[in-house]
């Protein structure tokens, strides 16, 4: 299948072509795309995941994902050989973006989040790539969505939620940093943040005062800001448990060293100061 670049069109037509105009998307191509086929989908954020992407993706056929979401990653230009499209398509996956512009997880998330929203889709579930988070909650997920939740939180820290393997490191900034200030901040009792399995309604990512379509948002600032902005701004936010599990003999990560967490910590200064808000 030959990629493409990708054209923008608004399926519902609920898109003010005015602000459809001023949204930063970075480029993009499709070389797979075999239409949309349920109300929300499964957005794969990843990069030469290897193995992992894999095991992910026969983790989602087991639990019959496809049956209920469609099912799109969204590349920012691995070269690993990962995703062959005979595998993908062997496990129902029926998108595949390739990030071809500039930027890390946050602008792939918006040329996700623009190609679902063109598509059509009322709510889009995120998983990371990696394969710690177990994609037997997606269907809760979309269970929220269609409850009228417009922001879906993953946590390993609520009752019938768990954290396996955790490193140390992690889990203290997790609970004793990351959520409190972004509780504090956002007005919402957040016990897990950092982790992108979440789940966001149409309404919300195409409302102008969220603005998600901006440059700034080019490393992790969106996980960040999100979670901060949302509740500001008046919409039903709900974290689910889940589990979520580091395999014992390595972190699965892209953000290492001190130098990775300080920008952590300074991007989650700079939301819960408003310094990203529109």
């Amino acid at each position: 299948m030959t990629s493409t670049a990708y054209d923008a069109r608004d399926a519902t037509g609920d898109i003010d072509p005015a602000y459809r105009a001023t949204w930063a998307v970075p480029a993009m191509e499709t070389p797979l795309w075999l239409g949309k086929q349920h109300t929300h989908c499964v957005v794969i954020p990843v990069i030469n995941e290897g193995e992992r992407i894999r095991r992910l993706l026969r983790r989602m056929t087991n639990h019959r994902i496809a049956d209920i979401a469609d099912i799109i990653i969204v590349d920012g230009g691995s070269t690993d050989g990962s995703l062959a499209l005979e595998v993908l398509q062997r496990h129902n996956v029926c998108g595949l973006l390739v990030k071809t512009g500039p930027g890390k997880l946050s602008a792939q998330l918006r040329c996700a989040y623009a190609f679902a929203l063109d598509q059509g889709y009322q709510g889009i579930i995120t998983i990371d790539g990696n394969n710690k988070d177990d994609p037997e909650a997606i269907p809760r997920f979309v269970v929220a969505l269609e409850q009228g939740f417009d922001f879906v939180q993953a946590s390993r820290f609520l009752p019938g939620g768990r954290g396996v393997n955790t490193p140390l490191l992690r889990h203290l900034a997790v609970r004793y940093i990351h959520a409190p200030l972004l509780s504090l901040a956002s007005g919402f009792k957040w016990t897990d943040t950092t982790q992108g399995f979440r789940a966001y309604s149409r309404r919300l990512l195409l409302d102008e005062r969220l603005a998600p379509f901006r440059d700034v948002f080019n490393t992790y600032e969106l996980l960040a800001y999100i979670s901060y902005r949302t509740p500001r701004l008046g919409y039903r936010c709900i974290e689910i448990p889940t589990v979520r599990e580091y395999p014992p003999d390595q972190v699965p990560t892209k953000i290492g060293g001190v130098a990775g967490n300080l920008k952590l910590l300074s991007i989650l200064f700079a939301a819960c100061l408003s310094k990203y808000n529109p």
